[in-house]
């Protein structure tokens, strides 16, 4: 399956004032404006009538940083949208406004008609309000305001909620598009990632599945009797994130503490058998962090973690500031579960070191457990948030999704994000160009196992970030490796050769 994505209708705001000038001398030009994330009939019979009334339809539509309708809309990218709407044979032209308001767009068209919905003419209503200054635009010029007929409403918004389209390769394709990427670019920057030396700080965590089957319960208390007839034990934690980056180069680090028990004993084991290179120290009486969730029947009974969270001491400390002084790697990672190597004395030492400035820093905390914040993390070239710690980090609740995230980026002062929203994909940004969103839905074909899906994000996208300094083509990367990771049993690091295969796969669609 092929899509276009270009239209000699779509036209830069830029080019409004002088394009429509010279039309104007000869056709009565009718604007409208709005957000159309998805066109529907109610859209239709609106610029239908708008048709009947001017001869040349101009539709502007809302910029994506500026939607608010909803915590994660829009749901189609303005370029997208655009494009649905130059497919229609009654609009003759479509502007992308960069603006939250049409008010310059407006005076730069100087339409003879500016056409809006009935239901903003009602008296008393807040959509009324919003048409006056459009009105006194318009009538300054000598054009007139107009209400098209409000005979069949359909809420773009309910289409959403109740019926979500998919257009998971629409948007990827748009992507693709705007970067002149082929699936076969992407294969080739993950080949051409062996040679990258990486360095990762963080917690090891040993994460325990155990599988049960409940005996009974205890008749004097809520007790419920498990007996445990299976158990599991993963590489989690940063050591996870150093297994996938291993999958991509074979010069991995790993700096971490484990403690002198079976679970550091299985760590180091995992380690070895990885081939990543580790520098691993002890406290007294810190035992390696274990998260062990027991599972009946699929479903998580409960989850008992075996921690020390107590600051990690100034002489193991002083230690990885050594270390990270002789670093030579060409990246370095903060993989922070709050687990004591990161507090607010470790980091200030270590985020005080010189030679940190010259790398390519990447931010990963975790608050899935502890308090973490992504703040502590800043001036980095890139961090990778969840949707969850990104609003714990700037105490927002409600704001949307877009806005959001512009925030964080501000506030980081990160030249890059890439924010993730968990079963809908990622939302991407760059200190560079701010107003440009990255939006990508996942590719999971059939969901096993989510958990560690963020870390072979973490390590596919940051890897091709610095490879290619292409924040598109790195999250689509990463999207597709945690993708994969969600096809797979256990937090275990992702071959290369299933995320090829995936590739394989979506490209095979677009043929």
């Amino acid at each position: 399956m092929e899509f276009n994505f270009k239209s000699k209708k779509i036209l830069g705001e830029n080019l409004a004032k002088n394009f429509f000038r010279k039309i104007k001398k000869q056709k009565k030009i009718i604007h409208c404006h709005g957000v159309f994330d998805l066109v529907h009939p109610g859209h239709l019979r609106h610029f239908l009538y708008c048709k009947s009334v001017g001869e040349i339809l101009v539709v502007s539509l809302t910029s994506d940083k500026f939607i608010k309708k909803g915590v994660y809309r829009p749901l189609v990218p303005e370029n997208l949208r655009a494009m649905n709407l130059a497919a229609l044979e009654m609009v003759d032209y479509v502007i992308i406004n960069k603006s939250s308001r049409p008010y310059k767009l407006i005076n730069d068209i100087k339409p003879n008609y500016f056409a809006k919905g009935l239901e903003y003419s009602l008296e008393g209503s807040e959509k009324k309000n919003l048409t006056y200054r459009e009105k006194s635009i318009v009538e300054k010029y000598g054009g007139k305001l107009i209400f098209t007929p409000g005979d069949f409403v359909k809420s773009s918004s309910q289409i959403i909620k109740n019926y979500p389209p998919d257009l998971k390769f629409e948007k990827l394709k748009l992507l693709m598009d705007t970067e002149k990427l082929k699936f076969t670019d992407l294969i080739n920057c993950i080949k051409k990632l062996k040679k990258l030396k990486v360095t990762i700080l963080g917690d090891i965590i040993i994460d325990t599945i155990s599988n049960c089957k409940v005996i009974g319960g205890l008749h004097k208390t809520p007790t419920l009797s498990v007996q445990i007839y299976d158990e599991k034990k993963y590489l989690g934690g940063a050591g996870v994130v150093a297994g996938h980056f291993r999958s991509l180069t074979n010069n991995v680090n790993l700096i971490s503490l484990i403690g002198n028990d079976k679970n550091g004993k299985f760590a180091k084991e995992q380690l070895n058998k990885l081939k990543i290179n580790h520098n691993l120290f002890y406290e007294n009486k810190r035992p390696t962090v274990n998260k062990n969730s027991l599972y009946a029947q699929n479903h998580k009974l409960i989850k008992i973690d075996t921690v020390n969270n107590s600051y990690i001491s100034d002489d193991t400390i002083d230690k990885i500031v050594q270390i990270l002084k002789q670093d030579k790697s060409d990246i370095i990672v903060f993989s922070d579960f709050r687990h004591g190597i990161f507090n607010s004395n470790s980091l200030k030492k270590i985020l005080s070191i010189k030679n940190l400035k010259k790398k390519f820093l990447v931010a990963d905390s975790q608050v899935a457990s502890r308090w973490g914040n992504i703040l502590d993390f800043k001036n980095f070239d890139l961090i990778t948030p969840t949707e969850n710690e990104a609003r714990l980090a700037l105490f927002e609740q409600d704001l949307g999704i877009r806005p959001l995230a512009t925030k964080l980026l501000k506030y980081s002062n990160s030249k890059n994000l890439i924010l993730k929203l968990g079963e809908r994909g990622l939302i991407a940004l760059s200190l560079k160009n701010k107003g440009d969103y990255i939006t990508i839905d996942p590719f999971v074909k059939n969901l096993v196992d989510s958990n560690g899906a963020g870390d072979a994000l973490l390590a596919y996208s940051s890897a091709s970030l610095y490879k290619t300094g292409s924040l598109i083509k790195s999250s689509i990367i990463g999207t597709l490796a945690a993708s994969c990771k969600c096809e797979i049993e256990g937090n275990i690091p992702l071959s290369i050769t299933l995320l090829e295969k995936k590739i394989n796969e979506i490209s095979n669609f677009f043929k």
